[in-house]
């Protein structure tokens, strides 16, 4: 039965890792669901997180792979570890002056911000988990969403506990 993984992945932050990680997945006929990827707090080094579908055993698989890379530094499976995960989405509402206060109410009750007004579009960031963006998106429907842009989920573990161990700490 395939279930959503998500994966933490510590690398060298050097050109071409991005590629060859991400050719490891298509070469194994995973869809990479979500991926974000960022400087962590030692600029040598980036975080990737990345969600994706698939059954234990296949999944287990990618991460023995993805352990075997010179430039990764460390795999952890943050499917079942406590963790901390959000995302951020933009929304461009095409909408009418007259229904705009609709929208300043729904984005108030998710502490949502209207970060741009044109004459024909109210543009929204959104920051939360995937279901809050998801509920988000499903009220908005009706009004005529015009446009997303979605960061893909970053996540982090709990507490002390890393995912390299790198630095001081």
């Amino acid at each position: 039965m395939k279930k959503e993984y998500t994966i933490g992945v510590l690398v060298e932050n050097k050109s071409g890792v991005l590629a060859h990680i991400a050719g490891l997945f298509s070469g194994r006929g995973f869809n990479i669901q979500e991926l974000s990827v960022g400087e962590t707090e030692l600029p040598e080094y980036s975080r990737m997180t990345i969600v994706v579908k698939g059954d234990d055993q296949v999944v287990e698989q990618i991460k023995k792979q993805l352990n075997k890379f010179i430039d990764v530094i460390k795999v952890i499976d943050l499917t079942n570890t406590p963790s901390v995960h959000r995302e951020i989405t933009l929304m461009k509402i095409k909408i009418p002056p007259i229904k705009r206060q609709e929208i300043f109410q729904i984005v108030d009750v998710f502490k949502g911000k209207v970060i741009d007004i044109s004459r024909e579009t109210l543009t929204l960031e959104i920051t939360g988990t995937t279901a809050k963006i998801e509920a988000v998106i499903d009220i908005l429907k009706p009004y005529g969403i015009h446009e997303i842009a979605r960061t893909g989920r970053v996540s982090i573990s709990r507490g002390l506990t890393r995912i390299g161990g790198i630095g001081n700490g």
